[in-house]
């Protein structure tokens, strides 16, 4: 038994300690983006591209939630109903909603599915690693970034949508 215990241990601990890795705060909280990240191409439910800097431009003068998530992620979904409540709450806030499942398929399934599909949503069809998830330090999903009226990067790093401090930065910049 003790073996057994310990042969499951060695299983299962690398796991674990990536996963604890995985969610570590970046060391420097970004206000602003790189032109390099900004030039990203996303694409939209009807298969257009663009570049992040234009999806942005369309939410200027507004509170916006970007909200990193993938129909694949079981935390992603675990908050779904938290993100939608949070939304209700703050109907002034854009939220906008950025894929990274891996295929323009099951990225449309997971919207259907979860109620999305009437939101702004965009696919990052070069996956996880691409120039806008690399300059934000990208290690975990779901994330939320809350960006200001004047475009600012105001929460930098939030990944719950009952985290109080999410919703005391949307309390200060909504009113």
């Amino acid at each position: 038994m003790r073996a057994f215990r310990l042969l499951l241990l060695a299983i299962l601990l690398p796991g674990f300690l990536s996963a604890a890795r995985a969610q570590k705060v970046p060391e420097v909280m970004k206000t602003s983006f790189s032109k390099t990240s900004l030039s990203q191409y996303v694409y939209t439910p009807s298969g257009d591209s663009l570049r992040m800097s234009k999806v942005l431009d369309k939410y200027k003068k507004q509170v916006v939630v970007l909200d990193l998530w993938a129909g694949w992620c079981k935390d992603c979904i675990g908050v779904m109903e938290d993100n939608k409540a949070l939304k209700a709450k703050y109907p002034g806030v854009k939220f906008v909603y950025l894929s990274l499942d891996r295929s323009d398929t099951a990225w449309q399934k997971a919207m259907n599915k979860h109620g999305l599909s009437g939101e702004a949503n965009y696919w990052f069809k070069e996956g996880w690693k691409n120039n806008f998830t690399n300059y934000i330090d990208l290690n975990w999903i779901p994330r939320y970034m809350v960006l200001d009226k004047k475009a600012r990067i105001s929460g930098y790093y939030l990944v719950h949508p009952k985290d109080p401090a999410f919703t005391a930065l949307l309390d200060r910049l909504t009113k």
